[in-house]
């Protein structure tokens, strides 16, 4: 018998972290579980779903659901925490792509808009209804800050990699930010155009502030070319919902600048 391994003799019980370990690793399997029970509940009966229907949906009775849930608003925000994970998932693969400016703004725009696409019900639940009886997060309120906040960061390096001032990198991000889901939330309520023309209008409208800000100082970008420096973003390393990182240097292929300060006059 390998010396690592130790017979199972009477009296050499589970140790006690093994049993708490195991136990925190199975609540956090079901809680999983019934969080999903709960978004296909809500994706079919909208925001006023009840703890009774998603006990139906998970298969248990009410009492099973309320050992891991306090109640609604508990269940409420382990759903915004699940809708974060969406969110940030299509997100930032999406500001990170080794593209050409203006698709890469496309490409994270669309992200944006296709995660409220797929889950309206949850994006009204967690924009109108939390925080429930003054607890819990402010789910929208809070995934804005980690956006901006690492948007900020990436502008910041883009600028200063261009021998620009980065101070307008912060309130450029939260405006921007602010923008889009605003223009978004308009868009889910009325559905008036596509979500394929209400993306390329905002796109345009971005690149323009970006275009006519870096041609103010000298700056020359082609919106169709790959940057050479391919700033990206990082999130913090072990935090779950706090606030983002700023970022590394990644380099697209191809040896000549794809960005240049144009020769002075």
């Amino acid at each position: 018998m390998p010396d690592d391994v130790k017979p199972n003799r009477p009296g050499n019980a589970p140790s006690r972290d093994g049993r708490r370990t195991r136990w925190e690793k199975h609540r956090a399997q079901r809680r999983a579980e019934f969080v999903e029970a709960a978004m296909r509940v809500l994706a079919d009966v909208g925001p006023d779903f009840g703890i009774e229907q998603v006990a139906v949906e998970a298969g248990v009775t009410k009492p099973v659901l309320y050992r891991h849930f306090s109640d609604k608003a508990d269940l409420v925000e382990a759903m915004g925490e699940r809708a974060t994970e969406i969110l940030l998932d299509r997100l930032i693969p999406a500001l990170n792509s080794e593209e050409a400016p203006l698709p890469r703004i496309r490409k994270s725009i669309d992200a944006f808009f296709g995660t409220l696409d797929d889950y309206p019900n949850l994006y009204w639940v967690l924009a109108r209804h939390t925080p429930i009886d003054g607890r819990g997060p402010d789910v929208v309120r809070e995934d804005k800050e980690i956006i901006a906040t690492a948007l900020s960061a990436m502008l910041g390096d883009y600028l200063r990699a261009f021998g620009l001032d980065s101070g307008p990198a912060e309130p450029w991000a939260y405006g921007v930010v602010g923008f889009v889901q605003n223009t978004a939330e308009w868009w889910l309520d009325r559905q008036s155009m596509s979500r394929e023309s209400v993306v390329e209008y905002l796109t345009t409208l971005v690149w323009a502030a970006i275009d006519g800000f870096a041609r103010q100082h000298g700056v020359t970008i082609d919106p169709n070319v790959p940057l050479e420096i391919n700033k990206v973003v990082q999130l913090r390393a072990g935090s779950d919902r706090g606030p983002a990182a700023a970022s590394g240097d990644g380099r697209v292929g191809g040896s000549s600048s794809r960005a240049v300060r144009s020769p002075e006059r």
